[in-house]
């Protein structure tokens, strides 16, 4: 009787565990089928830059490289023409570079700076105006363009690099306020009144506990102005003049030219050189994004 019931409880074990790996593989399965269907474009567009033109032409853009070539990333990244495309990524890189460092570090501050008043320095009406900058989180890019372009012209900095650093930063300082004043929330008030209770100011106890508490949320908030501002397209032809446009126009201006015929191994390639610093940003530091997003919101 006993080893009836012992041979049957092992195999309802064995069942249990069957299913259980069966359920895993399954999931595991499903999770691969959609992580190949969103990695295909990426794939066809490295294969489709690695091809010349005729091969393109002849084979299509799914086919693998018969003969590598880094001719149409040379074409991309350089000004040299080749065929239709006379327009080099480099100097918009660096054009975009120059827009997005400053604009990352002016929001940045300005937002860890907010989030830790709203959160610590409790004042009246302090709630209103969270939820005012809160409220900006929402406007559409396309509601400010007209007011933004008046006050621009006004203090003479339309199509300059200060005007789009001052458009991107102010556009992001709602985002990093809200980031920081959610991950403010987890550090215990206690810390605040005995740094008062010391006589500390209210930058001293900004710089001394809760800035070396800050680097999670700091990633966080870098790695979404870095992405927003690097990739922005409408601020950036809105605002700029050919000699401070960033790379979007430029990569824009390469896909849509229409004259003779259409190089897609440049475009592929002039589209992923654009798209390299927001992967490694992500590739480096994604790990921390994550952790950064989780540690807000322990409290609150």
């Amino acid at each position: 009787m006993t080893n009836h019931v012992l041979a049957g409880t092992a195999q309802s074990q064995l069942k249990s565990r069957f299913w259980h790996k069966a359920a895993r593989f399954s999931l595991y399965a499903i999770l691969g089928i959609f992580a190949l269907f969103y990695i295909m474009p990426l794939f066809v567009m490295v294969i489709t830059s690695l091809k010349s033109l005729d091969e393109i032409h002849q084979g299509g853009l799914l086919s693998l490289p018969e003969n590598i070539t880094f001719e149409p990333w040379k074409v991309a990244w350089s000004s040299a023409c080749a065929g239709v495309s006379c327009v080099g990524l480099k100097g918009y890189f660096l054009n975009s570079m120059v827009m997005v460092v400053p604009a990352v570090f002016i929001s940045t501050l300005i937002g860890a700076i907010n989030g830790y008043a709203l959160m610590h320095w409790k004042f009246k009406g302090s709630e209103i105006i969270f939820a005012l900058l809160l409220f900006g989180c929402f406007i559409p890019f396309q509601i400010v363009l007209l007011p933004m372009a008046i006050l621009l012209g006004k203090i003479k900095l339309s199509g300059s690099f200060s005007g789009l650093i001052m458009v991107h930063a102010v556009y992001g300082i709602p985002f990093t306020t809200m980031f920081f004043r959610n991950y403010y929330m987890t550090i215990p008030t206690e810390l605040v009144k005995a740094a008062k209770i010391d006589g500390a100011g209210f930058f001293r106890i900004f710089y001394s506990i809760f800035l070396p508490l800050s680097p999670p949320i700091i990633v966080v908030t870098i790695i979404w102005e870095f992405t927003n501002i690097w990739n922005d397209f409408l601020f950036g032809i809105s605002f700029s003049e050919p000699g401070t446009q960033p790379i979007t126009v430029a990569l824009n201006n390469i896909v849509n030219s229409t004259t003779g015929v259409k190089e897609y191994n440049v475009d592929m390639a002039a589209a992923i050189i654009a798209a390299l610093p927001t992967l490694l940003v992500y590739i480096v530091a994604g790990k921390y994004f994550i952790r950064g997003l989780s540690a807000g919101s322990v409290k609150g």
